[in-house]
């Protein structure tokens, strides 16, 4: 059972056992448990007939900014000012239960061939359940999991670790560190635009469409740099509008 989920049903043993001796004390963000949802699924580790086994495919890459952009990017880019299609696909085959399996990308770029690889997950975060994950919420600023840099979104697998990247077969990134997470839809199917943070929002879920799915990866340097966003020497990232479940 992941610790997040063991820790919320432990959480909520607790408080039954207070019962009306004391007020509870205010849980802490859980990435399965949503303050204000209406719809609530079983974890997938729940079902007797779970294997863990996921292996999809994305289509419809794009790039966002370039590989050689001036200092000062923005390679998040909400707005999609510098977002480019890209030929190839993400291939993921991985098994979320042993934290196993891989992830590659094999693209087509304006400087030639870049083949993006995971070569060992890695657990940065709790959430993150020894560096894959699956149904879970992530990103926004209340989600338990994650950043601010996305909005609020439900993350039907995501993957963290260390990988390597090459340019036209040669050697481009080494042991930087890798992510990929296959959600709703962040970004708008027809602009591309990622509505976030959401003027006039009303509602508790996040700034995303649940009607979509997409992924989004990225590998990026150890070494930080303000000047840019996000803040690192180097951020490439990719998404992808078309996810396909084999």
């Amino acid at each position: 059972m992941p610790r997040f989920l063991a820790a919320a049903v432990a959480t909520a043993g607790a408080a039954v056992w207070l019962g009306s001796a004391a007020p509870a004390a205010q849980q802490a963000p859980n990435p399965r448990q949503q303050p204000g949802a209406t719809v609530h699924i079983f974890a997938p580790e729940q079902h007797d007939l779970y294997d863990g086994h996921f292996i999809m495919s994305a289509n419809r890459i794009h790039l966002i900014g370039g590989l050689n952009d001036p200092e000062g990017w923005d390679h998040l880019d909400n707005d999609a000012k510098t977002v480019r299609p890209v030929s190839g696909t993400a291939e993921i085959d991985v098994d979320e239960i042993k934290n196993t399996g891989t992830f590659e990308a094999r693209l087509k770029i304006p400087e030639g061939d870049l083949v993006l690889t995971m070569d060992r997950w890695n657990e940065f975060s709790p959430c993150q359940n020894g560096g894959i994950v699956a149904y879970i919420h992530e990103h926004g600023t209340d989600s338990g999991c994650g950043d601010n840099n996305w909005p609020k979104t439900v993350g039907f697998l995501a993957g963290w670790g260390f990988g390597h990247a090459t340019l036209n077969g040669k050697p481009l990134y080494q042991d930087y560190e890798m992510h990929f997470m296959v959600t709703q839809g962040l970004r708008d199917r027809k602009t591309l635009r990622v509505n976030y943070p959401l003027a006039g929002k009303m509602l508790p879920g996040g700034e995303t469409n649940p009607a979509t799915q997409q992924i989004d990866f990225y590998i990026r340097s150890p070494q930080p740099n303000a000047k840019n966003r996000p803040a690192r020497q180097v951020f490439l990232h990719f998404f992808g509008m078309e996810i396909t479940w084999k």
